[in-house]
């Protein structure tokens, strides 16, 4: 059985400070595959590995995905391995695609939720979020300019991210709740990147891919839920002055605060719940933007003021 370390649950405290301890969780946040016949999926049932991808195609998607990265040379889809919507195939990647990177000394500090917009839910034939692991070397500060080299075909998006003051373990878990447990609310650019050449992706592909991960830049105005209503946001963004995406709060599920919901939700489902200090990127507020040459990203949010993110060609 190939489980996820202890350390995924920690968090890096003195980047997000929080005012509740955390607890400590030593299962795995995916589902688990062993060297027999079966996988399980998050709520615990089997499949027939007839059925499903088999223990070998998730190690050689993971393997692809792996070596793209370490390569920098875009992939071919995985979902000739692993199907292109089986879901727990596609998390069980994710798993290993982190183990490795957390065998190789990067921590986790958050999550990212993806596919929060209807319109690409139905682009992608599923009628769910999904979401992906943040590390502490994908957190890109404002006022360092990120060189391109290190992404492979980026694109960007702004999201309100929220930061936790409370682990989200036990009750129904549902907006209240998760209300409460925010400590505050910041703007954010994330900066997807994907593996597979010409994002050329279907659900199981982003899904393996842990979400089209990149990078993410957090702003500096930091607002609790008391000042600032998410759904009531609005978003504009630019590159070098130019506009590129507009949206609002309820592009995201309707509410920023459900896709957290929801999130907060699966997490526990899958045996690793949300914890105090984490980070979580919320979900687009309007499309992304390809980023092709060096130039400036700002993205401005009504209550949260901006944030920006400068790439070279470095």
């Amino acid at each position: 059985m190939f489980t996820i370390p202890s350390a995924f649950g920690s968090v890096e405290r003195n980047a997000w400070p929080a005012t509740t301890r955390r607890r400590q969780w030593n299962h795995s946040p995916f589902p688990t595959i062993t060297s027999g016949s079966q996988m399980s999926t998050p709520r615990g049932t089997s499949l027939p590995s007839t059925a499903q991808a088999t223990a070998d195609a998730i190690v050689d998607a993971a393997e692809r995905l792996s070596a793209a990265a370490a390569t920098s040379t875009p992939c071919p889809p995985v979902r000739d391995l692993i199907g292109p919507d089986d879901v727990a195939a596609a998390y069980a990647v994710q798993e290993r695609v982190v183990a490795a990177r957390i065998a190789a000394g990067a921590r986790v500090v958050g999550r990212k939720i993806g596919l929060t917009s209807p319109a690409v839910q139905q682009q992608l034939g599923v009628d769910q979020p999904d979401f992906g692991v943040l590390f502490d070397d994908m957190r890109c500060e404002e006022a360092t300019p990120i060189p391109l080299s290190r992404l492979l075909q980026p694109k960007v998006e702004a999201e309100i991210a929220f930061v936790l003051a409370s682990d989200l373990v036990d009750g129904p878990l549902d907006d209240a709740q998760v209300r409460a447990a925010v400590d505050y609310a910041v703007a954010a650019l994330e900066i997807v990147d994907s593996r597979i050449a010409g994002w050329d992706i279907t659900f199981g592909d982003t899904v393996a891919d842990n979400g089209s991960s990149g990078l993410f830049v957090l702003g500096a105005d930091r607002r609790t839920l008391d000042s600032f209503d998410p759904v009531a946001a609005q978003m504009q963004m630019s590159i070098d002055g130019t506009e590129v995406s507009t949206g609002t709060g309820a592009a995201c599920l309707g509410d920023p605060l459900r896709a957290l919901a929801w999130l907060a939700r699966t997490a526990r489902e899958f045996g690793q719940p949300l914890l105090a200090g984490q980070v979580i990127l919320s979900g687009a507020l309007g499309p992304m933007a390809a980023i092709d040459t060096a130039g400036t990203v700002r993205a401005d949010i009504t209550g949260l003021g901006s944030v920006t993110a400068t790439f070279t060609q470095e």
